[in-house]
């Protein structure tokens, strides 16, 4: 990432001062006079609301340095563009938000650690919520223009906003600091092009607490990184049914290499919102520490379209897996079940790999529940060992699902 050889120090943060305006202040100051790195020192400074960040900057977090966000909604008004479980919409914005940016970093050893006691009351899908839920997806499936799709201007919606979105953004520096908790999903990489993320250490253990969202991107880099997470902890994703067909822009060409993953639903997954597509998928040498429902899961349902492709897995040791070890399902909808269908697209899936793993205890090996209008085609395990598992595999409208070159029907 080339920015400007240029250290601007925010000295003047305190733990009783709001840092949010010092903070962006000098990021709007550096900006303006053509880029380079924003200091944080050592210390713990509350902000007064979100943090902007801007074309050619750094945000650098010093060894020691805790930034701390409100939990207060009205902060985080204006309502900007965002997107909620693949849908885009105007929402809260999220607490770090780059959009339309290019050469953007966040890197050193400090701590980014939003107040929570007010947005756990909105892990809830109330009635509120559910309405917001429907109007997102009436939103989506008809095309509403973005102006019309304010989700805070629904009652009691409770959309959560990401902890940090980077949306429309090219050439992205994500390096060494730490993350403590988080609204909704943690980092969210939306329609970037070219990011690197490394060194990094997530934990975050509410409702919808995702590690990393790879939404149609490409070009990524994740390394070395540490995730403990509430949901899933690395997701690869490409946006949901008529919204992500409009944008028309597959995740594509990331790689995942020396991360561990404490604790998640999945260690990679795909999907559930996949309409724009996925492929070239590379995860290697990565361990799960202690427990996941699925290690490698795509997943998707007849209103999704799109496609995943050339998806691989390699060198991977993993203790407990609760449920399968390589899953795909079709049928997944969640709370958005009750909703109408307003067109077909069965997912073709193809080119599945794992390589190379060894897991402690899971249900299965392999779950895969296609679909019978297009059978999951290419499944391969090479060397893939399970020392205890609970039940058969389970092979379900697929084809060419091989086990150490074996058919498995």
């Amino acid at each position: 990432m080339k920015v400007k050889a240029m250290t601007i120090a925010v000295a003047m943060l305190c733990g009783t001062c709001a840092a949010e305006s010092a903070i962006q202040g000098e990021i709007d100051r550096v900006s303006a006079a053509g880029g380079g790195r924003v200091t944080v020192p050592a210390g713990e400074h509350l902000t007064d609301g979100p943090i902007r960040l801007r074309s050619n900057i750094e945000l650098h977090l010093e060894e020691g340095a805790k930034i701390v966000f409100p939990d207060d909604p009205k902060k985080y008004l204006p309502a900007v563009p965002s997107s909620w479980e693949g849908v885009e919409c105007l929402n809260y914005s999220p607490l770090v938000y780059a959009y339309g940016c290019t050469n953007v970093a966040i890197t050193g050893k400090g701590t980014f650690a939003p107040k929570m006691e007010f947005w756990r009351k909105w892990f809830g899908r109330g009635k509120g919520h559910m309405e917001a839920t429907r109007k997102l997806y009436d939103w989506c499936s008809f095309l509403a223009p973005l102006e019309e799709r304010d989700v805070t201007k629904i009652p009691e919606s409770n959309v959560r906003p990401h902890l940090m979105q980077f949306n429309r953004c090219a050439n992205v520096r994500l390096e060494g600091f730490r993350i403590r908790e988080s609204p909704f999903w943690t980092i969210h990489l939306f329609l970037c092009d070219g990011v690197v993320a490394r060194g990094l250490d997530v934990y975050a253990h509410g409702h919808n607490n995702d590690g990393i969202d790879v939404e149609m991107t490409k070009n990524v880099l994740i390394e070395n990184c540490r995730f403990d997470q509430g949901d899933d902890a690395i997701v690869i994703k490409s946006g949901r049914n008529q919204d992500a067909w409009r944008l028309a822009t597959p995740s594509e060409n990331i790689e995942v290499r020396n991360c561990t993953v404490v604790n998640g639903h999945v260690l990679l997954g795909v999907g559930s919102e996949m309409s724009g597509g996925v492929r070239n998928v590379y995860m290697h040498d990565c361990t799960l520490e202690s427990e996941a429902f699925r290690l490698f899961y795509v997943k998707t349902n007849e209103r999704r379209g799109g496609f995943v492709e050339d998806i691989r897995m390699e060198n991977i040791k993993a203790k407990n897996v609760r449920w399968g070890v390589m899953s795909v399902a079709t049928d997944v909808i969640y709370q958005w079940k009750d909703f109408p269908t307003h067109e077909v697209r069965v997912t073709p899936i193809r080119n599945l790999v794992m390589k190379n793993v060894t897991v402690e205890e899971a249900e299965r090996l392999i779950d895969i529940r296609g679909d019978a209008r297009n059978l999951v085609d290419g499944v391969t395990l090479e060397n893939v060992r399970l020392a205890k598992a609970r039940k058969e595999n389970r092979v379900e409208n697929a084809k060419n699902v091989l086990l150490d070159g074996e058919e498995v029907r």
